[in-house]
């Protein structure tokens, strides 16, 4: 959330560690244990995503039928993924809209970024 510019903040995750392999195919540019080392907000000791959110393979899908294509919850839920989880996502995202106010601009990269394409009103608790 820090710097003057968030250059992968629109890239999905899954597709962050791809491009890292494909940058690594013929030499090792990106260190391989920063490839291979769990995703963590490195908040506490041993700390990974994945104790809180699903794998991130599923997250991307989530995320994307939300933010980029405006899918509904059930709609999101209807596609294969478990209410609970897709519940869960998008409260996280609603409540977490003031961060991304905050945030540093980013390099837009899907068809619908947070930020300047996605904007939620605050104030009043929106709920989808």
């Amino acid at each position: 959330m820090c710097g003057g510019l968030a250059v992968i903040a629109d890239v999905p995750k899954t597709q962050v560690f791809a491009l890292a392999r494909h940058i690594n195919r013929y030499a090792e540019i990106i260190p391989q244990n920063t490839i291979d080392k769990p995703p963590s907000a490195e908040l506490r000791p041993d700390q990974k995503d994945s104790d809180s959110l699903p794998e991130y393979d599923q997250l991307d899908e989530i995320l994307h039928a939300y933010v980029e294509e405006g899918k509904s919850i059930r709609t999101i839920i209807g596609l294969g993924h478990q209410e609970d989880v897709v519940r869960k996502i998008i409260r996280l995202v609603d409540n977490n809209e003031y961060k991304r106010k905050q945030a540093a601009p980013a390099l837009k990269t899907t068809k619908l970024a947070f930020g300047v394409g996605r904007r939620m009103p605050i104030v009043q608790k929106y709920q989808n």
